[in-house]
C-alpha cells in the first residue's frame, strides 16, 4: 500500500473558558489553521483534494457543517471539499486517519485534517437537547446495558477504582502535567508548532495568543489537594480532568507523488491506524487495549515506541494506560497533557498529533505512538514515524 506522509503541523494555543480566544469564532480559528498548514507547506490551495474537521459540539456557531465553513473562511478556493466528523474526543485524530487512509488508497494526494471548537462559544452538551422525556439513547440501548445513560465522569471514576489509584496519585500525576508544560514553554518547546492569533484583549489592546492559557504557573501539590472532589466519596477533581478549551489544529497529509510534485519535506510518516471499541459504561479504558491491537499490527513492542501521547482527559485515564502497557512514564506527554494544555474536543486529535510530531524531532527520536479516549467506549490508536 502507499505510504502517506505528514508535511505540516500547527495548532493554536489553547485558550481558557471565557479567555483570550473567547472573542474569536470556532469558524476563524479553524479557517486560521488552514491558511497556515497550506502556507508552511508551500502548496497551492487548489491542489488541496479534500479537508476533514473533527468538531464535537456541532450547534450554534459551530453547525451547518462548521467543517465547510472552515474553508469558506479561509484563503483556500471555494472549490476545496470539507466534511465535518465527530468521533467524540478523537474526531481530528480520526480526521488524521481519514486523510491517510485516503492518501495509502491512492484516491488522493493532498488532505487536510484537523479539527475546531470554541467551548465557550459552544459549550459543551449544548448540542443535546431534545424534549422532555426522550434521550439520544433508545429503550434498547438501556435495555441491553441495564443504565439509563452513560457517564465519562463515572467511567473515570471506575477506571481509578480498577487499576487503585487514589487522590494523592492522582493529585501528583496532575501536578506534574502542569510542570511538564511549565518547562516545555518556557524552553521553546512549542513556538513552532503554535500559531499566534491576533486577539484583542478585554482593554482593547491588540496582543497575539501564543502560549497555552491553562497552564498553571502557581500549581503545587497543596493547591492540588484544597481543590474539590467531583463526587462524594470519589477521587477525581478538576484540577486531576482535562481543562474545558478554545482552539484549533491541522495537518497536511500528503502522497509521495504531492511530495515529489510540489518538493514537500515530509516531517512525519504515517506507520499505523486503529480504532476499536469496547465496553460504553466504563467508556475510557478501551485507549488500552486498542494500543494492544495497534502494537500486534504494526509487528512493534511498546518499547519500541520513543515517546506516548495519551491524552489526559481524566487523569485514570493516561495512568491506567502506563500500568496495563508496562510503558516507560518517562516517555509519555513530555511536554505536559490536556491537565495543564487543555482539551478543545474536536480539536485535541491534530493538536496532539502537531505536539508529538514537534516533540519526537526536537529529540531526535523516531517512533510516537498517540491514542484518546472517546465517548461511547471507543479509542484510536495512531503510531508515526518521524522523518
Amino acid at each position: 500500500m502507499a505510504e502517506a506522509y505528514i508535511v505540516a503541523a500547527v495548532r493554536t494555543a489553547g485558550g481558557r473558558r471565557g479567555g483570550r480566544l473567547a472573542g474569536v469564532h470556532p469558524v476563524d480559528l479553524g479557517a486560521k489553521v488552514l491558511d497556515a498548514i497550506v502556507a508552511r507547506a508551500g502548496v497551492p490551495g487548489e491542489a488541496i483534494d479534500d479537508v476533514i474537521i473533527g468538531c464535537v459540539t456541532q450547534a450554534g456557531e459551530q453547525s451547518m457543517h462548521v467543517g465547510r465553513n472552515c474553508v469558506l473562511a479561509s484563503g483556500l478556493p471555494q472549490s476545496v471539499p470539507a466534511v465535518t466528523i465527530d468521533r467524540q474526543c478523537g474526531s481530528s485524530q480520526q480526521a488524521i486517519q481519514f486523510a491517510a487512509q485516503a492518501v495509502m488508497s491512492g484516491t488522493m494526494d493532498l488532505v487536510i485534517a484537523g479539527g475546531t471548537e470554541s467551548m465557550t462559544r459552544v459549550p459543551m452538551g449544548s448540542a443535546a437537547r431534545f424534549p422532555e422525556g426522550s434521550s439520544p439513547y433508545a429503550q434498547s440501548i438501556k435495555d441491553r446495558f441495564g443504565v439509563d445513560g452513560f457517564s465519562q465522569f463515572g467511567g473515570a471514576e471506575m477506571i481509578a477504582k480498577k487499576w487503585g489509584f487514589t487522590r494523592e496519585s492522582l493529585d501528583q500525576f496532575g501536578l506534574d502535567s502542569h510542570l511538564k508544560a511549565q518547562a516545555a514553554t518556557n524552553a521553546g518547546a512549542f513556538d513552532g508548532e503554535i500559531l499566534p492569533i491576533d486577539i484583542v484583549t478585554a482593554d482593547g489592546a491588540a496582543e497575539k495568543h501564543v502560549v497555552d492559557e491553562g497552564i498553571r504557573w502557581d500549581a503545587s501539590i497543596e493547591g492540588m489537594e484544597k481543590v474539590k472532589l467531583l463526587v462524594e466519596g470519589g477521587v477525581i477533581t478538576a484540577a486531576t480532568s482535562s481543562q474545558i478549551t478554545d482552539g484549533a489544529s491541522a495537518v497536511l497529509m500528503a502522497s509521495e507523488a504531492a511530495v515529489k510534485q510540489y518538493g514537500l519535506t515530509p516531517i512525519a510518516r504515517i506507520v499505523n491506524l486503529t480504532v476499536t471499541a469496547g465496553d460504553p459504561i466504563i467508556m475510557l479504558e478501551e485507549p488500552l487495549f486498542a494500543t494492544d491491537k495497534a502494537l500486534k499490527r504494526a509487528g512493534m513492542k511498546i518499547g519500541e515506541i520513543d515517546l506516548y501521547e495519551v491524552n489526559e482527559a481524566f487523569a485514570p485515564v493516561p495512568m491506567a494506560w502506563l500500568k496495563h502497557q508496562d510503558a516507560d512514564p518517562a516517555k509519555l506527554n513530555v511536554n505536559g497533557g490536556a491537565i495543564a494544555l487543555g482539551h478543545p474536543l474536536g480539536a485535541s486529535g491534530t493538536k496532539l498529533m502537531t505536539t508529538l510530531i514537534h516533540a519526537l524531532k526536537a529529540r531526535g527520536l523516531k517512533y510516537g505512538l498517540q491514542t484518546m479516549c472517546e465517548g461511547g467506549g471507543v479509542a484510536n490508536v495512531t503510531i508515526v514515524e518521524a522523518l
